[in-house]
């Protein structure tokens, strides 16, 4: 097929009814397009079919992942000025949307052209999808099963690949940066200790961190706080590797690590609750039990820290779905939910909600950071895991990051307290007080 940059930007702006605003590199080594803007690569014919047999998000991420469809040149500046293709922009639709491209892609008339621009390359049977898609899903959503499932395809990829993009903090969750200029580590020690600090942690008391990853949190709360803490994820690597960090450490006989799921735990009560990053993977159908169970397991006066992404509300909530990309490569069944529905769903279940902090801009500068890990040791990530894998990530995390920063979505602390009868909410008079 000669010249299949051109035919293919031709086919994409009569889709589109505007011009592209990439250049496409086509298997031929034929290119076309505005001279100087980013590039996106079709480098093979696989690519293209992989969009013809699954239009939309899902043949997009899968010709990515498996490294038929790449981009040549600056990732972010590629993926803002494909914005517009991949998701609305502007204020008149605030939530990502499908997008013109992908709205277009499934009209009849223009699958219908795009059949006939692939008969000029050859179809055969649909590609296989890539490895590294997580496998179809039966069932209701967020049983105990089907959530431990989904934990451990997005957290069981290797330690040492979590190690290499997350550096030597071990927190998979937003930092909290006094300047740019600060490192990463002590961006996420600083975090760390603003949720201490919220949670107003003191020498004996009893913390419950759900969802502890690499046990960073229970870590620095009973050595700098002196509390005693159960930490619990569903991930059986995530344990290991606490564990491990926990007993070089000496803390052993203060710091519990547990494989177990929220609606598990029965030997309550805790003096203060962490949920860092976590919440994502409850779900609209469990909100009000994730919710009610934590209140549960409080001492009256207690507190919780609720670290959680959040995207921005839709006119009619029943239209939200979740991205193909996320929910078959990164977090299968992750649902986000906008900040008011998390406060009001807190409130439902008895909690006073007394501080919400935005952080949006720290997620940032966060992802940014993870990039630039993996893109510096690009081919130890790979080893350490798989081409597909390391590929998923770049793309994940570089999205995420634009995200964040064009308001798209969002990341909140919420502090709520277990306020007693008595009305004594046990904070300080001046807003803010933990901020020093």
């Amino acid at each position: 097929m000669a010249d299949a940059a051109g035919r293919l930007t031709k086919l994409a702006e009569e889709v589109l009814g505007a011009k592209l605003p990439v250049r496409i590199r086509a298997w031929d080594r034929s290119e076309f397009g505005p001279p100087g803007a980013p590039v996106l690569v079709f480098r093979n014919r696989r690519a293209l079919r992989r969009l013809l047999f699954k239009p939309g998000e899902l043949g997009l991420a899968r010709a990515w992942v498996a490294g038929d469809l790449d981009i040549d040149g600056d990732l972010y500046e590629a993926l803002d000025s494909l914005a517009g293709l991949i998701w609305e922009r502007g204020t008149a639709a605030p939530a990502p949307q499908r997008a013109p491209l992908l709205r277009a892609l499934a009209r009849p008339e223009i699958r219908a052209a795009a059949k006939e621009l692939l008969t000029l390359v050859g179809v055969p049977l649909p590609p296989s999808p890539p490895a590294e898609e997580a496998r179809t899903r039966r069932g209701p959503l967020h049983t105990l099963l089907r959530d431990k499932e989904a934990i451990s395809h997005h957290y069981d990829v290797g330690n040492d690949f979590y190690a290499l993009v997350l550096g030597p903090s071990m927190v998979y969750s937003c930092a909290y940066w006094e300047s740019p200029e600060a490192t990463l580590e002590d961006a996420q020690r600083d975090k760390l200790d603003l949720i201490c600090r919220k949670l107003g942690l003191a020498e004996g008391q009893r913390l419950l961190d759900v969802g502890c990853g690499w046990g960073s949190m229970v870590l620095h709360a009973a050595r700098e706080y002196g509390v005693r803490a159960v930490g619990i994820t569903l991930s059986e690597e995530q344990a290991a590797y606490a564990r491990k960090r926990i007993a070089e450490a000496g803390l052993a006989d203060r710091v519990e690590i547990r494989v177990q799921d929220y609606r598990e735990i029965h030997d309550e009560p805790f003096d203060a609750i962490s949920s860092i990053g976590m919440a994502e993977h409850v779900g609209r159908a469990r909100y009000a039990e994730y919710a009610s169970a934590l209140y549960a397991l409080l001492k009256p006066g207690g507190r919780l820290l609720n670290h959680q992404i959040a995207r921005r509300p839709l006119d009619d909530e029943d239209t939200y779905h979740v991205d193909e990309f996320i929910d078959r490569y990164v977090f299968p069944d992750g649902e986000l939910a906008p900040v008011g529905q998390t406060a009001g769903a807190l409130e439902d279940a008895g909690f006073e909600v007394r501080d919400v902090e935005v952080l949006r801009e720290h997620y940032a500068l966060t992802l940014r950071q993870w990039v630039a890990n993996l893109e510096a040791r690009w081919k130890e990530a790979v080893r350490l895991t798989t081409p597909g894998r390391a590929r998923v990530w770049r793309l994940y995390m570089a999205a995420s990051a634009l995200s964040f920063e064009r308001n798209r979505i969002g990341v909140n602390q919420v502090l709520a307290v277990r306020t007693p009868e008595s009305g004594a909410s046990g904070l300080p008079l001046r807003p803010r007080a933990w901020q020093g």
